[in-house]
């Protein structure tokens, strides 16, 4: 079979699955947002292609590892911060509208489902576009702290560095002690992304919330993610337990394959297009 011809059935076959199964609980990853120009994580084998992200640990307990966080983040956000929704983020828009996502749990942090226009979302692992601090609570918009990161350190602002998944920047080989990070300008605490760092548990209310949804849904569908990270694997071993079928788009390993119905391996922007245009059709032109 030529590939055109795979990709045709391999698109069919999602779009009867779909039918079949009304209500889908949507889980999201990387994939979903390459085509944004947002690198991703994991090799098409589930392995990292660079080093492992920064832990909770070592964010909080080294001053030195928050300088060089923050100004490779100066240095990504260039990228992140202008980012804009891909044809996975629009084609999962487009479902939602036509009443097919019950609910859409992401594991990216880029909070490009929402630009695109879904509005079921839950955000597994918080937001990049948002900073908190760590001893009042408050949130701030992560668009005023670069200015505030600009400011205290304009050297810095003139450098050139490569994009790396989540906001991060390429910028070894260089002295960051003296990189100076603002504080909570509510309390002066300590700033940190408002997102799960690698180390850090998900907040009980928001798995809660996700597993919830999960109860109230006909099927799992997974898009553009390997599911390497147990925080979202988990919510495929739970829909598995239940006896709901799960189905993903991705290209290359899941750890979830032994547990798949379907597995549509191609690029998920196309796949997901190509699905929410067959399902346009057939509502357009009912039997």
């Amino acid at each position: 079979m030529h590939e055109d011809e795979a990709n045709s059935a391999s698109t069919a076959a999602l779009a009867d699955f779909v039918r079949r199964h009304p209500r889908l609980f949507v889980l999201t990853g990387a994939g979903c947002s390459t085509e944004s120009g947002i690198p991703d994580y994991r090799d098409a084998n589930g392995d990292w292609k660079r080093a492992a992200p920064v832990t909770y640990q070592a964010f909080m307990g080294s001053e030195a590892t928050r300088k060089r966080y923050w100004a490779r983040s100066l240095m990504g956000w260039r990228i992140m911060g202008q980012a804009r929704p891909g044809p996975a983020h629009h084609a999962l828009a487009k479902l939602e509208a036509a009443g097919r996502v019950h609910t859409l749990l992401t594991q990216n942090v880029d909070g490009l489902h929402d630009a695109a226009g879904s509005r079921a979302t839950i955000d597994l692992h918080g937001r990049i576009d948002t900073v908190c601090c760590t001893d009042c609570g408050a949130r701030s918009p992560r668009a005023e702290l670069q200015t505030r990161l600009v400011a205290r350190n304009p050297e810095w602002a003139q450098l050139g560095a490569r994009s790396a998944p989540d906001g991060d920047a390429d910028l070894d080989g260089h002295d960051f002690s003296g990189f100076d990070i603002p504080e909570c300008e509510r309390c002066g605490g300590l700033l940190k992304p408002d997102v799960v760092f690698f180390g850090e548990s998900v907040p009980p209310a928001r798995v809660a919330a996700a597993r919830a949804a999960l109860q109230a849904s006909d099927v799992v569908l997974v898009a553009g993610s390997s599911l390497m990270v147990y925080s979202g694997f988990r919510f495929v071993q739970a829909a598995a337990a239940a006896g709901l079928p799960v189905a993903a788009v991705n290209l290359g390993r899941t750890r979830a394959d032994d547990l798949l119905a379907l597995k549509v391996e191609q690029p998920v922007g196309a796949a997901l297009t190509a699905l929410a245009e067959s399902l346009s059709q057939v509502s357009a032109h009912p039997a």
